[in-house]
């Protein structure tokens, strides 16, 4: 008989999966009786600064609502034989923030943010703004087979 459960992944083992960029979903806080705005979003990783990017569509329809300092969670999973897992937890922060400017340029020069069109209308016609996750909170899980 086997029994899986998720391990922790220790550091490296994240970088590896996260690379320097891929999708996922964001959830983003919202009124306690509604539930959270979860999107897909593509996303860059700077694992130097431990560091999550954002390029989110903004604009016209507003259903994201504001996004500067907002609580967020950032999901992504593959599997590849074993189920992997991270998990992010924080507030975004607009990249144009003047504190954090400087590292924000050297963090985006790291990352490579794929551009996935899921719009029903020209990218040229989307307005993105880009926005950083250092979380607060950060877990990374890898299912481990055992038997038993």
């Amino acid at each position: 008989m086997s029994a899986d459960s998720p391990v922790e992944m220790d550091d490296a083992a994240r970088d590896e999966f996260l690379g320097n960029g891929g999708t996922g979903v964001i959830s983003l806080s919202s009124a306690a009786d509604d539930p959270p705005h979860s999107v897909p979003v593509s996303y860059g990783y700077d694992a130097t600064e431990t560091t999550f990017y954002f390029r989110l569509a903004t604009g016209a329809d507003g259903s994201k609502g504001e996004l500067e300092h907002r609580p967020v969670s950032f999901v992504t999973t593959d599997e590849d034989g074993r189920w992997r897992s991270v998990v992010a937890r924080g507030r975004l922060e607009d990249v144009e923030d003047e504190g954090i400017a400087t590292e924000t340029l050297a963090g985006l020069d790291r990352v490579d943010i794929p551009f996935v069109d899921v719009f029903h209308r020209p990218l040229r016609e989307v307005e993105f703004d880009f926005y950083r996750l250092v979380p607060d909170e950060l877990t990374a899980r890898v299912e481990s087979k055992t038997d038993s």
